[in-house]
C-alpha cells in the first residue's frame, strides 16, 4: 500500500533501546488483525497508515506522543496518500491519546476508528505469555520509575480499564477481545497489588 522505502523508514522510527512493547512488532501485530477486518472498513488505507504510524513518536514520559506522531504521519504521507485518507489517518492517530471516538464523525469514520482503537488494545486479550511479555515491555519503557511507584501507577491504569463498561468499542472488538482482556487485566492487577502490599 505504501512504497517499500517509506515502510522501511517507518520501521526505523520504531527502533531504539528505550522501546519495549512499542517497537516494530506492535504495528505488525495490528496488521494481522487489519488483514482479517479490512473488508469491513470504509477507508482501509487510512487505518493501515494509522497502524504503521500511531506510535512513530514514542517517549513514555511525554504527554504529546500522539499529536507528534499524527504530525509526522501527515509529513511522511503528504503526496503519498489521497488527502481524504491522510486527514482520516491524522484523526485516527490523535484518537489514541484518549482511546475515545470524538463527536462529529460520520458513521463510517466512527466505525473505522472503533475498529482501529480495538486493534490497538488487542494485546490486552493476548494469551497469558504474550500478555505478560507486553507488561514486561511496558515496564522496560518506564525503567527509570522506581518499582513500587511503577506497580502502583500501572495497577491504577489497568483498574481504570476494568472500570469501563466495555474495553472495546466495536461489536467485532467486544466479541473478539473483551472477555479475555478482562481476565488478563484482573490477573495483572492482582499481581501488581500483591507485590506492593
Amino acid at each position: 500500500m505504501l512504497p517499500k522505502a517509506l515502510i522501511e523508514k517507518i520501521r526505523d522510527l520504531h527502533s531504539g533501546p528505550r522501546r519495549g512493547y512499542h517497537g516494530w512488532s506492535h504495528p505488525l501485530a495490528l496488521i494481522r488483525w487489519y488483514e482479517l477486518v479490512k473488508s469491513r472498513l470504509n477507508d482501509p488505507l487510512a487505518v493501515y497508515c494509522a497502524i504503521l504510524l500511531h506510535d512513530a513518536v514514542y517517549e513514555p514520559r511525554r504527554p504529546d506522543n500522539e499529536s507528534r506522531s499524527a504530525a509526522l504521519a501527515e509529513e511522511l504521507l503528504n503526496d503519498v496518500v489521497p488527502d481524504a485518507s491522510l486527514n482520516r489517518t491524522f484523526r485516527l492517530i490523535e484518537a489514541t491519546a484518549r482511546h475515545a471516538i470524538p463527536p462529529g464523525l460520520s458513521v463510517e469514520d466512527a466505525n473505522d476508528m472503533a475498529m482501529f482503537l480495538d486493534m490497538d488494545l488487542s494485546i490486552l486479550a493476548a494469551p497469558q505469555a504474550a500478555f505478560d511479555a507486553y507488561e514486561d515491555g511496558v515496564r522496560h519503557e518506564y525503567q527509570e520509575v522506581p518499582e513500587e511507584a511503577f506497580r502502583a501507577g500501572r495497577a491504577s491504569i489497568l483498574e481504570g480499564f476494568l472500570e469501563r463498561d466495555a474495553l472495546y468499542m466495536s461489536p467485532w472488538g467486544q466479541a473478539e477481545f473483551e472477555t479475555k482482556a478482562r481476565a488478563n487485566l484482573k490477573r495483572s492487577v492482582a499481581k501488581l497489588r500483591s507485590k506492593s502490599a
